[in-house]
């Protein structure tokens, strides 16, 4: 059976806090157990790391103002979105669509408002680099609790053809990122030939069912009862290449 218990009672993060030492104090209270995973919201991680921005220190480009023009977006956003993005995919009215530098394909290059800060010019950006983030997180807990708890960072995207958003893994550690089922038999004895499972991906998801995307507070969730093989996984190794991406 899979539980998504949540991780309650986390200050307001703020920049410079120390992340896994606040999520090891609340973890310590809830009796973790080997091979849990912690999945972790990208907006804490990001708060933590300093990735705010003020829109009032931007100057926009002159490709950010076309753009929003075409977009009806606040040129300043624009330009933040450029810098964060490796390519636009899709640009139209209240629409702006990226390959952000991580190398997945969202809204906006994944910056966010919401609970964010009362100045609504102040915008947060993703973490640096996920991975690395989830990594350090992993290698806390580890050491401090002697147990193996695989980290997930999660954002919320959409999808390419499908309305609303759901929860996908932006940095992994301690567990695959995919996992690729390419010769297991099904019931029938078949053997499958082309199936690669985004594990991470579907825990994420799963815990956003308890984080929530308003006024939850809750950003952080133990997962328990799925099954993994460890390893260092990642988050990059989900992202399909430019080349081989349909949507981009």
């Amino acid at each position: 059976m899979i539980e998504l218990i949540p991780v309650e009672g986390l200050p307001i993060i703020q920049s410079g806090d120390d992340l896994a030492t606040l999520l090891l104090a609340r973890l310590r209270t809830m009796q973790p157990q080997n091979d849990d995973i912690l999945v972790v919201t990208s907006k804490i991680v990001s708060k933590a790391e300093g990735r705010f921005c003020n829109l009032r220190d931007v100057r926009p480009s002159e490709r950010a103002q076309e753009l929003a023009l075409a977009t009806r977006k606040d040129a300043r956003l624009v330009q933040l979105i450029l810098d964060e993005s490796e390519a636009v995919s899709r640009a139209a009215p209240g629409v702006l669509i990226t390959r952000h530098r991580l190398g997945f394909v969202s809204a906006n290059a994944a910056i966010d408002h919401s609970n964010v800060a009362t100045d609504l010019d102040i915008v947060l950006l993703m973490p640096t680099d996920p991975d690395r983030s989830a990594r350090a997180i992993e290698d806390c807990l580890e050491r401090e609790l002697n147990i193996h708890i695989a980290v997930v960072i999660v954002d919320s995207h959409g999808r390419p053809h499908r309305s609303g958003t759901v929860g996908v893994a932006v940095g992994v550690a301690g567990m695959p990122g995919m996992e690729d089922w390419r010769g297991r038999l099904d019931l029938f004895g078949y053997a499958l030939q082309h199936t690669e499972i985004g594990l991470a991906d579907m825990v994420a998801s799963a815990a956003t069912l308890v984080l929530g995307q308003a006024a939850e507070g809750v950003p952080a969730v133990l997962v328990r009862g799925v099954t993994y093989t460890r390893r260092d996984g990642s988050a990059a190794e989900i992202i399909r290449p430019a080349a081989m991406d349909l949507y981009a």
